[in-house]
C-alpha cells in the first residue's frame, strides 16, 4: 500500500512541485492550502506523514502540529517553512515536530528526509505518551481514566483528555487561554474563557490535596496556567 501524505502548503506552484515529485517516489498525497483545510482532511483520513508550511491562512502550522499532536503522537510531521530563525526551529521540534527544513530547500535532500521518516519504526517511537504519573495520581491516556489523589478511578471525556495531554506535553510553561481555546477547541469554536476555568475547577478535585491551594494546577493572573509535574 502506498504512503499516505498530507501536505499543507499555501504557496500553489511550491505545492504543484512537491506533489508532484513525491507522486513520482510512489507516494499518495493530498494536498491543501490553508490550516482550516489541513485539520478537516486529517481528522477524516489517515496518513502516514504530514508535510506543514507554518505561516498559513486561517490557523498556522505550530497550531495544527499542537492540535495533531494531541490526539496522534505517532505520525510524523515533517515542517518545511521560510521561518528560519533557532527560535523558531526549537519550537517547532519541541511542540511535536520530527524535523524541520526551511525554504529554499535542496529537492534530493526533502525526498531523503521524507523517506527516513517513513521507514521510522512507530512502535519503538519515544514521542508515544500513554501513562503519567506524579504524585499518586496517574492518567491514562488510552482508555480515557485518571486515578485522583484519593485513589479513586474516573472517567473522564475526550475534551478532558486533550486538555490534560496538553499541560502534560507543555509542563512547566505558562499556557495562554487563547492558546489552549486555539488548540483544544479548535479554531471554529468560541467558547468563553470561563470554560477554561470549570475544567482546572475539575482537574484540581481530582489531582489535589487541597483544591484551594494548588500545587500542580496553577493560575497566572491575567495570563492563563501553568501544570507543575
Amino acid at each position: 500500500m502506498n504512503k499516505r501524505i498530507l501536505l499543507v502548503e499555501d504557496e500553489e506552484s511550491l505545492q504543484d512541485i512537491i506533489k508532484l515529485n513525491l507522486e513520482l517516489e510512489g507516494y499518495d498525497v493530498s494536498a491543501v492550502n490553508n490550516g482550516k483545510s489541513a485539520l478537516e482532511e486529517f481528522a477524516g483520513k489517515r496518513f502516514d506523514l504530514v508535510i506543514l508550511d507554518v505561516m498559513l491562512p486561517e490557523v498556522d502550522g505550530f497550531t495544527i502540529c499542537q492540535t495533531i499532536r494531541l490526539e496522534n503522537t505517532r505520525v510524523p510531521i515533517l515542517f518545511l517553512t521560510a521561518k528560519s530563525s533557532a527560535e523558531d526551529r526549537i519550537f517547532g521540534l519541541k511542540i511535536g515536530g520530527d524535523d524541520y527544513l526551511t525554504k529554499p530547500f535542496n529537492l534530493d535532500e526533502f525526498l531523503l528526509r521524507v523517506q527516513k521518516l517513513l521507514k521510522r519504526n512507530m512502535s519503538e517511537s519515544a514521542k508515544e505518551l500513554n501513562t503519567f504519573g506524579f504524585g499518586n495520581c496517574k492518567i491514562d491516556f488510552q482508555s480515557f481514566t485518571v486515578t485522583s489523589i484519593k485513589g479513586e478511578e474516573i472517567q473522564l471525556s475526550k475534551r478532558e483528555m486533550k486538555l490534560l495531554r496538553l499541560f502534560v506535553e507543555r509542563r512547566n510553561e505558562v499556557l495562554p487561554r487563547e492558546t489552549i481555546l486555539e488548540t483544544v477547541w479548535g479554531y471554529d469554536v468560541f467558547p468563553s474563557t470561563r470554560t477554561i476555568d470549570n475544567y482546572i475547577l475539575a482537574f484540581r478535585k481530582y489531582f489535589e490535596k487541597d483544591p484551594k491551594d494548588p500545587k500542580h494546577f496553577l493560575s497566572v493572573r491575567s495570563v492563563g496556567y501553568k501544570f507543575v509535574a
